[in-house]
């Protein structure tokens, strides 16, 4: 199952789960209350009968924290490695990009003939390297020589949009156990006088 598709169910598990912890306190702190007023040992047995539900709850409820821990830790882990895996992909193109002003740079210093396209790829990444490279492009066609002239670097280039890594990982396969969780069944209070 999806991550996003498990992670409800013990979300939901667990606010059962917390809210019959509450009422089975509550229930027997009045069973507890009851015995020390009246003396009436059915209060005390209920009270310990009581105990023994929360201490059932509890585990269940400890069961189904360490499952949603779990999911947890698995989509941070997922969401990690998108991130690095998009860091790594950026920083391949800012090399590539960096590789290709450099060419530019050196095409125009050669005298070579470059679209504007690349020209503007330049002056945007450094004005100062743009307008040395415009100098010595003169200067190399002043000298008659062959100019060579070159198809953009970016031509081919499209522009690819990053995917959500929340989204990847909400959609990434939950990689473990998946235990059904019971909820232990409460009977009502043995005496009748003690509810919520």
């Amino acid at each position: 199952m999806k991550i996003c598709e498990v992670r409800p169910t013990y979300y939901q598990n667990r606010e059962k789960l917390v809210d019959q912890i509450r009422t089975l306190s509550k229930q027997k702190e009045k069973a507890e209350a009851s015995y020390r007023v009246t003396g009436d040992s059915k209060f005390s047995e209920e009270a310990a009968t009581l105990e023994l539900s929360i201490k059932d709850t509890e585990k269940a409820f400890e069961e189904n924290q360490a499952v949603l821990d779990s999911i947890a830790e698995q989509h941070t882990a997922i969401m990690n490695m998108e991130a690095s895996k998009l860091e790594g992909e950026a920083m391949k193109e800012e090399m590539e990009n960096m590789g290709k002003i450099m060419m530019v740079f050196r095409r125009l210093c050669n005298g070579d003939i470059v679209p504007l396209t690349d020209e503007k790829k330049l002056m945007e990444y450094d004005d100062k390297m743009y307008s040395m490279a415009k100098n010595m492009q003169a200067m190399a066609q002043q000298l008659e020589k062959e100019r060579e002239k070159h198809d953009s670097l970016w031509e081919d280039e499209e522009k690819k949009e990053n995917p959500d890594i929340m989204e990847v990982a909400d959609n990434s396969e939950y990689a473990g156990p998946l235990p059904d969780i019971e909820i232990p069944e409460v009977a009502p209070p043995a005496s009748g006088e003690v509810t919520e």
